[in-house]
């Protein structure tokens, strides 16, 4: 039934993907390291002590690739809920390629229209988001929006530059035959995890909340079998910064590279590598 769901909507919404812990874990794990307590991180600014966590916290919109300093990041591309879903949508075999935690605190902006699989591209259209809700995702704090079936001709659609206040990275989706009332909000609990296909189109609105966040932790999957021409330069056409997650891979015989860092993304329009859900 989730495949077929997944299938057709091109998204899935599993409540109770993590426990009331596990959320928590993540949320505390998000404030040490934008306080730089898990290592040096790109584009961070040093936290004073005098600073509280909601002043360091709300400096940043964006941390890009936990789990390459975070144990308890890594732990969470693992989780058995997540893969057991992955495996039934995507195949046996998956492997992750990135990580994101986005903080998007009261004031912060959204992204607009766009397809991941836009920006990376897989070779058997097998990209999926896994986007699990850290605090609950209202219309009011900037939830995602989607477009269901908007997956399913299998068509990019043009990217053109945009100067909307209201989102934060430049190039967004255009030509589509779908419009804004196509649309529906994805308001969900916190521990809920949101999955959604490489083709799907999607955005979020600004956090119009007075206080608080609307954190979410979003990491990539595809199918193993998939090389992933991903980033210029990678040897082959085969982005080898992964993770394994399910099953066996078969280029293991590559083995496996450390391409990207940890870095922060701070508020503004600027410093996005691709427009990165939500």
């Amino acid at each position: 039934m989730r495949r077929e769901s997944y299938a057709l909507d091109g998204y899935l919404v599993v409540p109770n993907a993590l426990s009331t812990g596990e959320v928590e874990e993540l949320r505390a794990e998000a404030t040490l390291i934008c306080r730089g307590d898990r290592g040096p991180v790109n584009g961070a600014e040093p936290a004073s002590a005098g600073e509280t966590d909601d002043e360091v916290l709300a400096r940043y919109l964006c941390i890009h690739h936990p789990h390459k300093i975070s144990a308890v990041m890594t732990k969470a591309i693992h989780q058995p809920a997540i893969v057991d879903v992955l495996t039934d949508v995507v195949g046996p075999n998956v492997k992750c390629m990135q990580s994101m935690l986005f903080v998007k605190s009261s004031g912060k902006p959204g992204q607009a229209w766009h397809q991941d699989e836009d920006f990376i591209p897989t070779r058997d259209r097998s990209l999926a988001g896994a986007w699990i809700a850290l605090d609950d995702a209202t219309t009011e704090n900037g939830c995602l929006w989607v477009i269901p079936g908007s997956h399913r001709p299998g068509v990019l659609w043009a990217l053109r530059e945009q100067d909307d206040p209201r989102f934060d990275c430049v190039d967004e989706a255009h030509g589509f035959p779908y419009s804004d009332d196509d649309a529906i909000p994805v308001e969900v609990a916190s521990g809920s995890a949101v999955f959604f296909n490489g083709y799907l189109l999607h955005r979020s609105l600004p956090n119009t909340a007075s206080s608080g966040y609307r954190r979410a932790l979003v990491s990539h999957y595809m199918s193993a079998e998939s090389l992933l021409p991903w980033q210029t330069g990678v040897a082959r056409g085969d982005y080898r910064d992964i993770v394994m997650v399910a099953g066996t891979d078969p280029y293991g015989y590559k083995g496996v590279d450390d391409i990207v860092q940890t870095h922060l993304r701070p508020d503004g329009r600027g410093g996005c590598e691709w427009p990165e859900d939500s």
